[in-house]
Protein backbone atom coordinates (compact mmCIF):
# COMPACT_ATOMS: atom_id res chain seq x y z
CA UNK A 1 0.00 0.00 0.00
CA UNK A 2 2.65 2.24 0.72
CA UNK A 3 4.59 1.49 -2.37
CA UNK A 4 2.03 2.83 -4.43
CA UNK A 5 1.10 5.44 -2.15
CA UNK A 6 5.18 6.79 -3.23
CA UNK A 7 4.58 5.95 -6.61
CA UNK A 8 1.57 7.69 -7.25
CA UNK A 9 3.12 10.97 -5.31
CA UNK A 10 5.94 10.55 -7.39
CA UNK A 11 3.92 10.74 -10.84
CA UNK A 12 2.20 13.45 -9.51
CA UNK A 13 5.17 15.44 -8.73
CA UNK A 14 6.05 14.99 -12.19
CA UNK A 15 3.48 15.70 -13.91
CA UNK A 16 3.36 19.13 -12.03
CA UNK A 17 7.08 20.15 -12.98
CA UNK A 18 5.93 19.24 -16.52
CA UNK A 19 3.64 21.73 -16.30
CA UNK A 20 5.30 24.51 -14.98
CA UNK A 21 7.85 23.39 -17.66
CA UNK A 22 5.23 23.75 -20.35
CA UNK A 23 4.11 26.82 -19.13
CA UNK A 24 7.73 28.70 -19.17
CA UNK A 25 7.26 29.86 -22.88
CA UNK A 26 3.92 31.74 -22.08
CA UNK A 27 5.85 32.78 -18.73
CA UNK A 28 8.48 33.96 -20.81
CA UNK A 29 6.04 35.60 -23.43
CA UNK A 30 3.68 37.34 -21.07
CA UNK A 31 6.63 38.24 -19.35
CA UNK A 32 7.83 39.91 -22.99
CA UNK A 33 4.12 41.25 -23.43
CA UNK A 34 4.26 43.41 -20.17
CA UNK A 35 7.66 44.46 -20.80
CA UNK A 36 6.48 46.08 -24.38
CA UNK A 37 3.17 47.43 -23.12
CA UNK A 38 5.14 49.42 -20.38
CA UNK A 39 7.66 51.03 -22.96
CA UNK A 40 4.44 51.71 -25.18
CA UNK A 41 3.05 53.58 -22.34
CA UNK A 42 6.25 55.03 -21.22
CA UNK A 43 6.60 56.72 -24.83
CA UNK A 44 3.13 57.33 -24.75
CA UNK A 45 3.37 59.19 -21.48
CA UNK A 46 6.37 61.88 -23.35
CA UNK A 47 4.09 62.21 -26.17
CA UNK A 48 6.29 60.12 -29.02
CA UNK A 49 2.98 57.77 -30.12
CA UNK A 50 0.02 58.55 -31.62
CA UNK A 51 -3.45 57.77 -29.80
CA UNK A 52 -4.00 55.27 -32.50
CA UNK A 53 -0.92 53.34 -32.62
CA UNK A 54 -1.26 53.14 -28.85
CA UNK A 55 -4.79 51.64 -29.10
CA UNK A 56 -3.95 49.56 -31.55
CA UNK A 57 -0.61 47.81 -29.30
CA UNK A 58 -2.95 48.03 -26.43
CA UNK A 59 -5.47 45.56 -27.65
CA UNK A 60 -2.73 43.41 -29.63
CA UNK A 61 -0.44 43.60 -26.29
CA UNK A 62 -3.59 42.50 -24.37
CA UNK A 63 -4.79 39.78 -26.85
CA UNK A 64 -1.44 38.17 -26.74
CA UNK A 65 -1.61 38.13 -23.37
CA UNK A 66 -5.03 36.45 -23.31
CA UNK A 67 -3.05 33.56 -25.54
CA UNK A 68 -0.55 32.92 -23.15
CA UNK A 69 -2.74 32.96 -19.96
CA UNK A 70 -5.41 30.41 -21.67
CA UNK A 71 -2.61 28.09 -22.56
CA UNK A 72 -1.17 27.50 -19.41
CA UNK A 73 -1.37 24.11 -18.26
CA UNK A 74 -1.05 24.92 -14.83
CA UNK A 75 -3.39 28.67 -14.64
CA UNK A 76 -3.96 28.92 -11.14
CA UNK A 77 0.02 28.70 -10.46
CA UNK A 78 1.60 31.28 -8.70
CA UNK A 79 2.80 32.36 -12.75
CA UNK A 80 -1.22 32.48 -14.30
CA UNK A 81 -2.00 34.26 -11.32
CA UNK A 82 0.71 36.77 -11.77
CA UNK A 83 -0.29 37.23 -15.57
CA UNK A 84 -4.21 37.63 -14.46
CA UNK A 85 -2.95 40.19 -12.34
CA UNK A 86 -1.07 41.53 -15.56
CA UNK A 87 -4.66 41.74 -17.58
CA UNK A 88 -6.31 43.51 -15.22
CA UNK A 89 -4.21 46.73 -15.30
CA UNK A 90 -5.61 49.45 -17.00
CA UNK A 91 -4.29 50.37 -20.63
CA UNK A 92 -2.49 53.36 -18.83
CA UNK A 93 -0.96 51.56 -16.46
CA UNK A 94 2.29 53.26 -15.25
CA UNK A 95 5.31 51.57 -16.83
CA UNK A 96 6.44 51.31 -12.96
CA UNK A 97 3.38 49.02 -12.12
CA UNK A 98 3.74 46.93 -14.91
CA UNK A 99 7.52 46.67 -14.66
CA UNK A 100 6.76 45.15 -11.52
CA UNK A 101 4.33 42.20 -12.63
CA UNK A 102 7.28 41.78 -15.31
CA UNK A 103 10.12 41.73 -12.19
CA UNK A 104 7.83 39.15 -10.72
CA UNK A 105 7.29 37.05 -13.60
CA UNK A 106 11.16 37.61 -14.57
CA UNK A 107 11.70 35.85 -10.99
CA UNK A 108 9.26 33.11 -11.47
CA UNK A 109 11.00 32.45 -15.07
CA UNK A 110 14.36 31.93 -13.70
CA UNK A 111 13.56 30.04 -10.77
CA UNK A 112 11.80 27.69 -13.45
CA UNK A 113 14.96 27.61 -15.65
CA UNK A 114 17.56 26.63 -12.46
CA UNK A 115 14.95 23.94 -11.20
Amino acid sequence: MLRWLLLIMLALAGCASRGSEADLQYIKQARSIGAEWALVNEQAAKGRLTHTYVASMHRSLRDQLRTSSMSLAQPESRYGEEIRALLQQPDEASPEELRTHVEILKAIEDSLESA
